[in-house]
């Protein structure tokens, strides 16, 4: 739809949820929202349910899609699922990559997902050799997002060691470009397109030398781009830093230039007082993928904390043990009620919030997140009569969304003004569950 009207039957507008709801779009973007339309305009799409922002996947590993169900038999901890992840990068090549994350970026756009942010750090062929083409692979991902329909920022990742003053071991030659100087000189090549935005990445404070973390963020300050982290995921991680550099790894990024408020920090799970106060204080993004951090057994982080200090939160399905960003809101409220015993530290606004404009900002796409003149045209209906969702009063839409709604119940998909998803099918990927199979299945042969 380059210019037309859908009339949305409630939509959520940042803090209450108005019933009939007319939305004008034009050349991909939202012109007008008009309130109190009772019934559809002539020639307007109907979009029947709860209509939502379109929601931002804050952090992905398109390629972990393949681990799902995989590596739930037995015990282990993160670092024995590490190297299952490990066999599975391992035979990546730009096509299969490209087959499984178009597959994926359906899945999500399925789930309501308008923006993806693909912390992308599988770059070059096994053994480190780079590709003819050396950004075939970061090529691949943004490719794979036009086909399903959704917006990505490509975070490129520096990777270059596998542990403070430690080469790169077998499986992380592919990651590696040498040095922080030769990442820079390959992203600069990469283009941004109209559906798709490239950002940097450290992937940690493990695998970049502290001497270089420097050029990183300095790469993503030229550009105004966004810069993400994994920040001290584990606490193996916050000890081996502290032994190497006397400082926690907070600390060390906030040496080096790393921090700021175009950074986001994926995870931030076992941070200090002073962790959290330089993370706020420098107006530092945090990005908290709750089902990932479960099912690795990672930890709760400091959500509430992190927020009250003045960090921005995002959420991100990471390792895709579901694509789910309502189960990710739900997670983070819930996991903090486990912790502290004590319900409502977020209202479902405050959640969807995480889920949408701020998820956006982290990626570097300001101009989408709300339902309002100027913004990107990005729009997620939820049904409100499944199984699920049914009975609640439609002005407690927000609530049931966060509190009872599943990715299942994601009826409509809208970017830019397209219907990507109509009434629960993918319109550019027909049969998303094949793609899936498929794709994973190639990897396993």
């Amino acid at each position: 739809m380059t210019k037309g009207t859908y009339w949305l039957e409630h939509a959520w507008l940042g803090t209450t949820v108005e019933p009939g709801v007319a939305v004008d779009v034009a050349d991909g973007r939202i012109s007008a929202v008009r309130t109190g339309v009772p019934t559809p305009p002539p020639g307007a799409e109907v979009l029947r349910g709860l209509t939502l922002p379109g929601l931002a996947n804050a952090h992905s590993h398109a390629f972990h899609r393949a681990l799902r169900g995989t590596v739930q038999v037995g015990s282990g901890t993160f670092w024995t699922w590490r190297e299952v992840m490990y066999s599975v990068a391992d035979h990546l090549t730009p096509d299969t990559y490209h087959d499984l994350a178009r597959a994926v970026y359906a899945e999500m756009a399925l789930a309501g997902i308008t923006c993806v942010g693909e912390f992308h750090y599988v770059h070059h062929a096994p053994g480190g050799t780079p590709y003819a083409d050396p950004n075939a692979m970061g090529e691949a991902l943004v490719a794979a997002a036009a086909e399903a329909g959704i917006r990505i920022t490509l975070l490129d990742t520096c990777y270059l060691s596998s542990g403070f003053g430690e080469p790169p071991n077998h499986h992380q030659l592919r990651f590696s470009d040498g040095s922080a100087e030769a990442w820079a000189t390959r992203c600069a090549v990469l283009k941004e397109r109209d559906h798709a935005r490239i950002g940097a990445a450290i992937h940690s404070v493990r695998a970049v030398p502290a001497g270089q973390l420097a050029t990183v963020a300095g790469w993503a300050e030229e550009r105004r781009a966004p810069l993400h982290v994994h920040l001290s995921e584990q606490t193996a991680e916050n000890d081996a830093c502290l032994a190497a550099h006397g400082r926690t790894p907070t600390r060390l990024l906030a040496d080096h230039g790393v921090l700021g408020p175009r950074t986001t920090g994926v995870h931030n799970t076992h941070l200090t007082d002073e962790d959290i106060a330089l993370l706020g204080g420098s107006g530092t993004g945090t990005c908290m993928c709750p089902t990932t951090e479960r099912d690795l057994a990672d930890g709760i982080g400091p959500a509430v904390a992190l927020q009250r200090a003045g960090s921005p939160l995002s959420l991100g399905s990471d390792s895709h043990a579901v694509i789910d960003l309502l189960e990710e809101a739900r997670a983070m409220e819930l996991n903090e009620r486990l912790r502290t015993r004590t319900r409502g530290h977020w209202t479902a606004a405050a959640l969807l919030r995480a889920a949408t404009a701020d998820g956006h900002a982290a990626l570097g796409w300001d101009e989408a997140g709300t339902i309002e003149a100027g913004a990107l045209a990005d729009l997620t209906t939820v049904a409100l009569d499944s199984v699920r969702t049914a009975g609640p009063l439609p002005r407690l839409g927000a609530e049931t969304a966060v509190f009872a709604a599943t990715a299942a119940d994601v009826r409509h998909t809208v970017v830019g003004g397209r219907h990507v998803v109509r009434d629960g099918a993918h319109t550019l990927v027909p049969d998303v569950p094949h793609a899936l199979a498929r794709a994973v299945e190639a990897l396993r042969a």
